[in-house]
């Protein structure tokens, strides 16, 4: 397999280039990184934080999941105006 190919193969796979697909990939790393942190700090202390790791999944599932679903859908309505 080309190393380009290895690069580009799954970005393309959910309709990316690879720069689009880092700045979506790191805009989803750093909530997590602080839902992580935040959970960390639950465990210890768990009057702190009570709902902020779940309220981060769920909105990077809204983001990642649901709305992407509905992406295809709305271009393909487009196409067929």
């Amino acid at each position: 397999m080309k190393l380009s190919t290895l690069f580009s193969e799954h970005p393309a796979s959910v309709g990316e280039t690879y720069g689009e697909h880092l700045g979506e990939a790191l805009s989803f790393a750093g909530p997590l990184l602080a839902a992580g942190c935040a959970c960390f700090v639950h465990a210890l202390l768990p009057f702190l934080f009570t709902s902020t790791g779940s309220r981060t999944v769920a909105a990077l599932h809204q983001r990642m999941v649901v709305a992407r679903r509905r992406q295809p859908i709305l271009e393909s309505a487009a196409e067929r105006v």
